[in-house]
């Protein structure tokens, strides 16, 4: 895994972990700024990059995208899209 995917992967988990302290998060996670670092981290990505990953966080399916990072891309719901 590249330096850029390990960063994607710690905003990926980051953003998770936010997402389920939403209703209990004082002051609230401001995702907003999650979201321009993940946009950010992706715009680094070479096009040498798994396909996938680069599809997942085009679409910004950062689930998927956090679980193919983990290794865990057999867990994915395929979805509608010819990648999915």
């Amino acid at each position: 895994m590249t330096q850029t995917e390990q960063a994607i992967l710690a905003v990926l988990v980051e953003l998770d972990q936010s997402v389920k302290s939403l209703r209990t998060a004082h002051p609230k996670p401001d995702l907003q700024a999650i979201f321009s670092r993940l946009d950010r981290l992706a715009n680094d990505l070479p096009p040498t990059t798994d396909p996938g990953l680069l599809h997942y966080l085009h679409k910004k399916s950062y689930e998927k995208a956090r679980l193919l990072l983990e290794g865990r891309d057999s867990e994915n719901p395929r979805g509608g899209c010819l990648r999915d």
